[in-house]
C-alpha cells in the first residue's frame, strides 16, 4: 500500500502542508515515522529519566519508574508481566557507557553519529568541549525543556560521519526555514533576554566541540542562528514512559468486574500520588526532527494527532476524523486546554511560539469575537488541572 499522505507546497506564506492521498477513516494510523535525528533533553537525562540514547525507549521497568517518580522504593505494581521492558536486551557503548535498549540501537547510533560524539573515558571530564557545551546549555535552558543543543550536535555528527554528506545536508535543509528576523525571534524565545550573548557563547563552544569545514556555514553567526531556529521551529517533542505502557496494557486486560475496579482505583491513586511528588514531569522527554510530521500545519480543530505508542521515537499520526483524499491533514500545536480558549488567546500563543496567526475554520468563525485576553479567561480556569493531567497521561 502506498503512503496515505504526501507533502505539497501550498504558498510562500504557508510553506508546505500535508495532504491525504486516499480516504482515511477516523482512528486509522496515517503513518508511522522515524526521526531523521533525535535526542533526549539534557536535564531530563541528568534527573535519571533513563532512556535509550538512540530511540528514547524508557529503560526502567514500570515498577522502577513508579518507585522513582513516587520517591518510594517499596512500591509494588500488580500485573508485572504487563511491563514491556526487556533489560536482558540492553547494551552499553563499550567506550563511554551510554545505554541503548538493544544491539540494533547501539549499531544504528554508531553508524549515524556516535563515533563523532562518543566521549570515551572523558565522559565525566568537565573540561571536554562537548561537556562544556552541554553544561552551558543546561545553564541557559531550564525545565520545562523544549529543545536540546545535542539535537544540533547530532546533526553535525551525522554529516561528519556520512559518506554522502550532501544527501544529509539536503535532508536537513528541507525543514522549513524562516527569514533572519523570524529566526531571531525563535532564538530569543528559546534563550530569553540574554539571547545574543548566550547564542554567541554557544556558537563558540559548539565550534570548539564540533567544527567541520564541510559545514562551515553552520558555524558562522548567521548559519548557527539558522540551525538553532530550525531545531526550535521544527523540533517535535517526544515522550516515552514504561509506566504509561504498563497502564495501557492493564487497561485492556480482561478482568472480573471487582478486580477491574480495584486495578483502576489503584492506578488513579498512583497517578495522584506521583503528581504530588514529581508534578508534570512523568516522561523521558526529548525532541526529534520528522520530515513528514514537520509539514503538518496547525488547526485549532485538528483532524489528526501525534503520539508515541511504541514507547520510543516512532511517531504515529492518527486520524481524529474521517479525512477525504486531497484534504489537508492538520494537527494542533496547542494542548486541549489552550484550544478551548478564545481566538485572541490562542493566536497570542501561536504568534509568540510559532510566529504565525491562525486562519483555521474555527478562528475564521470567531473572527468577530471580542478580544478577551488570557488574564480575564484565567479566572475560570482553576478546574482544568485534572483534565490537563489526564491529557499528560494519554499523550505518550
Amino acid at each position: 500500500a502506498g503512503a496515505a499522505a504526501e507533502a505539497r507546497f501550498i504558498s510562500s506564506a504557508k510553506g508546505k502542508g500535508l495532504f491525504a492521498t486516499k480516504n482515511i477513516r477516523k482512528g486509522e494510523t496515517v503513518f508511522v515515522e522515524r526521526p531523521v535525528v533525535s535526542s533526549q533533553f539534557l536535564w531530563n537525562a541528568l534527573y535519571n529519566y533513563r532512556a535509550c540514547d538512540h530511540c528514547l525507549r524508557a529503560l526502567e521497568t514500570a515498577e522502577e519508574n513508579a518507585q522513582r517518580l513516587l520517591g518510594k522504593s517499596s512500591l509494588v505494581l500488580p500485573h508485572p508481566e504487563q511491563c514491556s521492558i526487556r533489560k536482558d536486551l540492553h547494551q552499553q557503548c563499550p567506550r563511554c557507557q551510554v545505554t541503548y535498549c538493544s544491539a540494533e540501537c547501539r549499531q544504528a547510533a554508531l553508524e549515524q553519529y556516535h563515533q563523532v560524539l562518543c566521549l570515551g573515558p572523558s565522559r565525566d571530564d568537565p573540561t571536554h568541549p562537548l561537556n562544556k557545551l552541554q553544561e552551558a546549555w543546561r545553564n541557559m535552558h531550564y525545565p520545562p525543556e523544549t529543545s536540546s543543543i545535542m539535537l544540533m550536535a547530532r546533526m553535525v555528527a551525522t554529516v561528519k560521519q556520512a559518506k554522502d554528506k550532501d544527501w544529509w545536508i539536503k535532508a536537513f535543509s528541507q525543514f522549513c526555514s524562516k527569514t533572519a528576523s523570524e529566526e531571531e525571534e525563535v532564538v530569543h524565545k528559546l534563550l530569553g533576554d540574554k539571547f545574543k550573548g548566550q547564542l554567541e557563547l554557544l556558537r563558540l563552544l559548539f565550534t570548539e566541540a564540533l567544527y567541520d569545514e564541510h559545514l562551515s556555514r553552520w558555524f558562522t553567526p548567521e548559519g548557527f542562528q539558522s540551525l538553532f531556529a530550525l531545531v526550535g521551529t521544527n523540533g517535535q517533542g517526544i515522550g516515552t514512559s514504561s509506566l504509561s505502557q504498563w497502564v495501557h496494557a492493564c487497561d485492556v486486560l480482561d478482568l472480573p468486574m471487582l478486580q477491574r475496579e480495584e486495578l483502576d482505583a489503584f492506578i488513579d491513586q498512583l497517578y495522584k500520588d506521583i503528581e504530588k511528588e514529581s508534578g508534570e514531569f512523568l516522561n523521558c522527554e526529548g525532541s526529534g526532527l520528522y520530515v513528514l510530521q514537520s509539514c503538518c500545519n496547525h488547526s485549532c480543530i485538528p483532524n489528526a494527532e501525534t503520539s508515541f505508542p511504541e514507547n520510543n521515537f516512532l511517531l504515529h499520526l492518527t486520524a481524529l476524523e474521517d479525512i477525504e483524499a486531497g484534504e489537508e491533514i492538520c494537527i494542533s500545536y496547542l494542548d486541549c486546554c489552550q484550544r478551548e480558549r478564545s481566538r485572541h488567546s490562542r493566536n497570542k500563543i501561536l504568534r509568540e511560539n510559532y510566529l504565525f496567526t491562525c486562519s483555521c475554520p474555527k478562528c475564521l468563525a470567531q473572527a468577530d469575537d471580542a478580544d478577551v485576553t488570557s488574564d480575564e479567561e484565567e479566572e475560570g480556569e482553576g478546574e482544568t488541572d485534572d483534565a490537563e493531567l489526564e491529557d499528560e497521561m494519554t499523550d505518550v
